[in-house]
């Protein structure tokens, strides 16, 4: 893989690609197969949960890639060097970081079931012989389920990071970033969470700010980075339009896409990436725009980070696995990877990208 279009470069120049598996996502061969299947795509970074296990997945697809790298090659897709890895953290209460539940005894013999239709991730299950509700591994929090169940039985249950739980995935698990998940009045929580994490962040390669719109959004931000200063090392802003929602359709992006504008017009120290519904229709508004830097002379986008559409796309080819690896199912990967491209090579200079 080509050192050209490492991650610091491609932050640079404006076409940094990043996969968000999701910060309560555990299902861990479908994190071990979007790794893969993303790393030979090209992406440059891969979010995870701080969890050991998810951890330990990505990892061995990325891996998985590094040895495939020839290959993919030899079909054209040229990729760059292995992505950085990600954890996400939180510095209070936070839909990123929740799980949805409910006691599927209680559901109504007559109920037509809503929940399991509308669920992103699969993730709700009714079953005669076997387990019924909320397969926890697979649900990353979205609350779609929530309004539409009838007798309004579904709840969920969120969770803070914690700093002794973080640092020694930091040290012990060679982590390359992290993305704190913030919002407007968590200032003192996330100042007693930068305090507890401040010592060993000079391990990292960057460090992202997620943080959701508000009228006082900038002000914010800028606490925030004074807060933080001097950082150890490059920072991005995730301007998190609405979040977990790429999957749903084309209107979904543009309050990506307006809070992105909102952070590069403040002109804070850093870069800004977008995320929170992403899709397909992103990067060709945000060309026709002037807002990535090859058609752009002054402030422009950095990045992208595709999280349910990016996992969507790809769940049609992962759900045939079955229990397989994807590496042992040459047909369904290179299919994998090929959708995978389809998406990266959207950002990715016309240098990287050779259609296969």
């Amino acid at each position: 893989m080509s050192d050209l279009y490492c991650p610091i470069h491609s932050l640079k120049e404006g076409n940094w690609f990043k996969l968000i598996c999701g910060a309560s996502f555990q299902d861990l061969p479908a994190i071990r197969s979007l790794a893969l299947a993303y790393t030979l795509a090209g992406a440059d970074c891969i979010d995870v949960a701080a969890d050991p296990a998810v951890i330990t997945a990505a990892k061995e697809g990325i891996a998985v890639a590094g040895e495939l790298a020839e290959a993919a090659k030899g079909k054209g897709f040229t990729g760059g060097s292995l992505p950085w890895l990600m954890v996400s953290l939180n510095d209070g209460e936070d839909p990123h970081f929740r799980k949805a539940e409910f006691d599927s005894t209680q559901c109504p013999s007559e109920c037509h079931r809503p929940c399991e239709t509308i669920c992103p991730a699969d993730a709700i299950a009714f079953q005669e012989i076997g387990f019924s509700g909320v397969l926890d591994s697979r649900c990353y929090g979205c609350g779609r389920c929530l309004p539409v169940c009838p007798s309004q039985l579904i709840i969920t249950r969120s969770y803070v990071s914690t700093p002794s739980a973080i640092a020694p995935l930091i040290q012990e698990m060679d982590i390359d970033a992290i993305e704190i998940h913030t919002q407007v009045g968590h200032g003192e929580d996330f100042k007693r969470l930068w305090s507890a994490i401040a010592s060993w962040c000079h391990r990292l390669k960057v460090i992202a700010i997620s943080c959701p719109d508000h009228p006082v959004l900038i002000d914010y931000l800028y606490e925030l980075y004074k807060l933080m200063s001097p950082l150890p090392c490059p920072l991005i802003w995730q301007t998190d339009g609405r979040p977990m929602s790429g999957d749903i359709g084309r209107g979904t992006t543009r309050a990506a896409i307006e809070l992105a504008q909102k952070v590069l017009k403040a002109r804070l120290p850093g870069y800004v990436q977008l995320a929170g519904g992403t899709n397909s229709h992103t990067l060709p508004k945000l060309r026709s725009m002037g807002l990535l830097k090859q058609n752009s002379e002054c402030f422009y986008i950095s990045g992208v980070a595709y999280g349910s559409y990016a996992r969507t796309l790809l769940a049609p080819i992962l759900d045939k696995l079955e229990s397989a690896q994807l590496e042992n199912c040459p047909q369904l990967l290179w299919q994998a990877v090929g959708r995978a491209y389809s998406l990266v090579s959207q950002l990715k200079p016309a240098a990287l990208s050779l259609q296969p």
